[in-house]
C-alpha cells in the first residue's frame, strides 16, 4: 500500500537476539526499523543491522523515558512501538496499513495475545490487552514512568483489527525471575511516592484478582496455562504490596 502516510518502527532493545528476528521479519513493510539499544552483547546489534535498522545506543533511562527518547529518533511522525519479543500479525499489519492510508485518529490501540508456556492465552487478563502503540508521535508521548509506562493522550482513541502477538519468557523460570524485577520496581516508585499499602489489600487484592480474571474474565477456558498464568499475577500483587512493607520500613 504506497499510498499510506511513512511509517517508523520504533524499538528498545537489550540482549534480545533469541526472539528478535521473528519481530524484524513482521516489521517489513514499515518504512523505517529504529532501535535504540542499552548495551546488547548477544549479537542483538548484528541482527539489526542485517535489515538495515537504524541502531542508536543510549544508556538505560527506564522504560517510559528510554521510549520517549526512541520514537523522537524516528524519521516519521507516525510511528509504530514493538517490543523485542512481539510479531505483528498478518491482519494486524493489514489494519495498520488501511489507518494510515485515510487516519480518523492520532492514536490506535489493538489486542495483543499473550503466548505463555506455549500457548497463546485468548481470555482471563491475558486477552485482549489492549496495547496503544500506534501513533502520531506530535500528538502523544510515552510517560516518564520506569515500568508500567503507557502512551499520554487527549481525544479519541481508535481500535484496529488484528493481533499483535507476544511471546513471553520462554520458561517459566525466566518469566517468574522478570516479574520479581518488575514487582520491585513498582514497589520501590509507589513507595518513594508516599503511597501506604493497608494489611486487608495485601491480603484481599490477590482474591479478587484470581475471581476476575479466572471466572469472570473466562481464565479457565485457557486450560492449565490460562491458570498458571492468572496465579502468576495474583502472586506478583501480593508480592509487589510485600516488598512495599517491606521498603517502607527503610
Amino acid at each position: 500500500m504506497n499510498d499510506r502516510l511513512p511509517l517508523s518502527a520504533v524499538l528498545i532493545t537489550l540482549n534480545c537476539a533469541g526472539s528478535l528476528p521473528a519481530t524484524l521479519e513482521s516489521l517489513k513493510f514499515c518504512d523505517e526499523i529504529v532501535a535504540v539499544d542499552s548495551g546488547s552483547s548477544d549479537g542483538t546489534i548484528a541482527i539489526l543491522q542485517a535489515v538495515g535498522a537504524r541502531v542508536i545506543h543510549s544508556d538505560w533511562r527506564g522504560f517510559g523515558p528510554q521510549k520517549q527518547f526512541a520514537i523522537e529518533q524516528a524519521a516519521h511522525d507516525w510511528v509504530l512501538c514493538i517490543d523485542s519479543d512481539e510479531i505483528v500479525s498478518a491482519e494486524l499489519r493489514t489494519s495498520i496499513e488501511a489507518a494510515l492510508a485515510k487516519p480518523d485518529c492520532d492514536y490506535y490501540q489493538f489486542p495483543r495475545c499473550n503466548r505463555f508456556l506455549g500457548r497463546y492465552l485468548r481470555h482471563g487478563e491475558g486477552y485482549p490487552d489492549l496495547s496503544l502503540r500506534l501513533f502520531d508521535r506530535r500528538k502523544a508521548r510515552w510517560s516518564d514512568d520506569t515500568v508500567h509506562e503507557k502512551v499520554i493522550t487527549i481525544g479519541v482513541v481508535g481500535r484496529l483489527r488484528g493481533d499483535l502477538l507476544h511471546h513471553s519468557e520462554d520458561t517459566l523460570e525466566t518469566y517468574l525471575a522478570k516479574q520479581n524485577r518488575y514487582t520491585s520496581l513498582a514497589a520501590r516508585i509507589l513507595v518513594e511516592e508516599g503511597r501506604s499499602i493497608p494489611t486487608a489489600k495485601l491480603l484481599f487484592s490477590p482474591l479478587f484478582r484470581f475471581i476476575k480474571f479466572y471466572f469472570l474474565r473466562g481464565g479457565f477456558r485457557d486450560g492449565l496455562p490460562g491458570l498458571i498464568h492468572i496465579l502468576c499475577g495474583c502472586f506478583n500483587s501480593f508480592i509487589k504490596y510485600a516488598k512495599m512493607k517491606e521498603y517502607s520500613r527503610h
